[in-house]
């Protein structure tokens, strides 16, 4: 556990909510403390009211921000008396509770408090620190893990047994600390949750976090329960059929499509290859506060049939009175555990996936190390439904917005990297979708940095690039919805007779050789999309109305066009839908060259600016026109439309 307080950093601080922020994120910083918005952090605060009246105010970290990226905005100012009052009332629904916390902010756009916010006020300290320390919660959730954490830390801190998060966490955590707080104390532990530090400076109480964390790490090493074996298991490849087929049951069971990521490290294969898997794994969640991303418990094989009934028996056994509840949380595992697959997170979004991997991958080493130590032991079935079931979650659940029109779905592009090809990958995401963007250029791999694209360098005219593209696709994201084929030629202009051959060849090589290739190759994972399948052509003008100097060009395309209008009419069956566009003098692409562009233009008498606007209504067209009308052909506009073919080109009198 490394203290990374740098004091040079600190010294130009002036005030309590910047201190708060910086110690804040440090804590963030380090994932064995903090993942994904958990955990939380306060400060309290004397601030003047409209009044002119000293009031104190207790600065907490709203609803929806990260600890590691956090501003000063991401922190609710809750006035603290009221917070105070709140606590010695006998009950308090966590709704009502959070209503009072929310009409108490000194500024009303301030991010929800969180709901512990209680809890940080009645600790009298001024800075107050929250997280899921790994090391701790491995400790806590071992047989006796209650009598090992005394033992270890004695009056250094206080032992909370476990309670939801909420107003009665609050109000036992009171008793405790008006029980149990002497001059010695510096944290307090709740079982099966995290750890306390608090101090009256911002570093006072990230220092006290850090020795109470390395304290715990300390301990587990040495009791050889902190470092773990890696075993060397072989990994299977060309399981990406499997993968969307398991993705295609995942999202029939969700009810909408998922992105499905597969982890197959040495850590997780070693983890799924051990013999007591399906022992460990349905203990639960190492924290309860996991149990939302990663549901209570994992998929341990691909008998997905079972999970789902055991999943619906604990629901109905634990609250029969709330099946409706079932239309927000859905039956469907976010964690698939398998000894040849490695591991499988599912979500709406590629994010939600990997956070879902982050979240398990902590807990992998936890269950571990806790097994090393006595035996992993998580809380109770109904603690966690009680979690997962929350009122609070379910609130989150239903207020949350309507996702993008392509959220849970995969496109791949070919011809990426530049013009229509990279114009349609960000049409794409904007749309929701995870693309895969194939390009000969190695660019490719780099345009984007985030965590929904992924850039394969591939010649398209290589069989066995395009088999391992669509490998990969699956591997990151699950398997494919929509395919865009773009990747194409335009040679320059030259006339029939002097055509040669091998140029003729080249240019059907890559304009319809490789697109029936990648076609024929990504059918049966098209046939898995849980939306059904869906193809865009990228075809041109020159189908319906070539021109002099474009033989080879206009006859692949032409063929291309008539592929897809078989590819339509066998591919119906299959839930498949497969139309084309037809661009026309897009001339921010790779293909128009200023050599091309000028050729083309002197070859009509046009100058290159009247070439560019030659069309019925006298506009340019761009990639990103074509691109918006190849996303709306993948969307529900286009749901009952399949083999057309749509101009977009300004309007052509020769093909009018």
């Amino acid at each position: 556990m490394k203290n990374t307080w740098n004091e040079e950093v600190f010294k130009n601080i002036k005030n309590d909510v910047d201190a708060r922020v910086y110690s804040s994120r440090l804590l963030g910083k380090d994932k064995s403390l903090v993942l994904h918005g958990g955990g939380n952090t306060s400060v309290k605060a004397i601030e003047k009211n409209l009044f002119g009246e000293d009031e104190e105010i207790l600065y907490v970290k709203g609803s929806g921000w990260d600890l590691e990226t956090i501003e000063v905005e991401g922190y609710a100012p809750v006035k603290l008396e009221h917070l105070k009052r709140l606590v010695e009332l006998p009950s308090l629904p966590d709704p009502e509770m959070v209503n009072e916390l929310v009409t108490h902010m000194k500024r009303a756009s301030a991010p929800t408090p969180s709901v512990e916010a209680i809890l940080h006020a009645i600790i009298p300290y001024k800075y107050v620190d929250h997280t899921h320390a790994d090391a701790v919660v491995t400790i806590t959730n071992t047989p006796n893990g209650e009598e090992k954490i005394h033992q270890l830390y004695g009056e250094q801190v206080i032992v909370v047994p476990y309670v939801m998060p909420g107003f009665d966490l609050a109000r036992v955590c009171a008793e405790q600390l008006r029980d149990n707080l002497t001059e010695n104390t510096t944290g307090m532990v709740l079982l099966n949750h995290g750890i306390f530090s608090f101090g009256n400076s911002a570093k006072q109480s990230y220092d006290r976090m850090i020795e109470l964390v390395q304290k715990a790490e300390d301990y587990l090493q040495q009791q050889s329960a902190w470092e773990l074996e890696v075993k060397s298991v072989p990994v299977s490849n060309n399981l990406g059929m499997e993968i969307a087929g398991l993705r295609k049951q995942l999202s029939e069971i969700a009810g909408h499509p998922m992105v499905v990521s597969r982890f197959a490290d040495s850590e997780t294969m070693s983890f799924v290859s051990r013999a007591d898997l399906g022992v460990i794994a349905n203990q639960g969640p190492a924290t309860p506060d996991h149990v939302i991303r990663t549901k209570r418990l994992p998929m341990v094989g691909r008998d997905l049939d079972s999970y789902v009934s055991e999943y619906q028996n604990y629901f109905t056994e634990n609250e029969p009175l709330a099946k409706e509840r079932k239309t927000i949380l859905d039956s469907a595992p976010r964690v698939i555990l398998d000894p040849e697959l490695g591991m499988c997170t599912a979500g709406r979004s590629i994010k939600d996936a990997n956070i879902v991997a982050d979240i398990y991958k902590h807990t992998i080493r936890t269950i571990q190390r806790a097994e090393l130590l006595g035996g992993y032991r998580a809380l109770p079935a109904k603690d966690i439904f009680d979690v997962e079931y929350w009122d609070l979650e379910q609130a989150k659940l239903s207020k949350a917005g309507s996702s993008p029109i392509f959220s849970g779905e995969v496109a791949l592009v070919t011809g990426a990297a530049s013009g229509i090809g990279k114009a349609c990958v960000d049409s794409l995401l904007a749309r929701g979708a995870a693309v895969v963007g194939l390009d000969i250029n190695p660019e490719i791999e780099t345009i984007y940095k985030r965590a929904d694209y992924l850039g394969v360098v591939c010649d398209v005219t290589s069989e066995d690039g395009l088999r391992d593209a669509l490998e990969q696709t699956a591997n990151t994201f699950g398997g494919l919805d929509m395919l865009v084929l773009n990747a194409g030629m335009f040679p320059g202009g030259c006339n029939v007779a002097d055509l040669k051959m091998d140029d003729w060849r080249k240019v059907m090589t890559v304009n319809l050789d490789a697109s029936f290739a990648l076609m024929s190759i990504a059918h049966p994972y098209l046939c898995l999309a849980p939306n059904g399948g869906r193809v865009v052509v990228i075809g041109s003008k020159n189908v319906p109305a070539p021109g002099p100097g474009a033989a080879a060009y206009s006859a692949s395309k032409a063929a291309l066009n008539q592929l897809a209008r078989v590819a339509a009419l066998e591919w119906g069956e299959d839930n498949i839908r497969i139309n084309s566009v037809h661009p026309n003098a897009v001339f921010d692409t790779g293909i128009w060259t200023e050599e091309v562009l000028a050729s083309r233009a002197k070859h009509y008498g046009l100058t290159v600016d009247e070439y560019k606007t030659n069309n019925i209504l006298k506009i340019e067209v761009t990639s990103h026109d074509v691109a918006e009308l190849v996303s709306e052909m993948c969307g529900p506009l286009f749901a009952k439309t399949t083999a057309s073919q749509v101009p977009v080109d300004g309007g052509n009198d020769r093909v009018i």
